[in-house]
């Protein structure tokens, strides 16, 4: 196997693991929103980021 490429097992853990990484960020930056009600609130901005950057991730795995 290629160094940097992950084996099939392992790239279908980690897609599973980024799943669940975006289902609670979500989750987290809705409740967030909740009680900030602000879309620019210093935190939610901060969790979208986080969420964006998560986002991105999954995409070049499942690419």
């Amino acid at each position: 196997m290629q160094r940097g490429v992950q084996a099939p097992g392992a790239m279908a853990e980690r897609e599973l693991f980024l799943q669940e990484e975006i289902r609670m960020l979500r989750a987290q930056m809705e409740e967030t929103f909740g009680r900030e009600q602000s879309f620019t609130a210093a935190t939610v901005v901060e969790i979208s980021s986080r969420l964006d950057l998560k986002i991105n991730e999954y995409m070049q795995l499942v690419r």
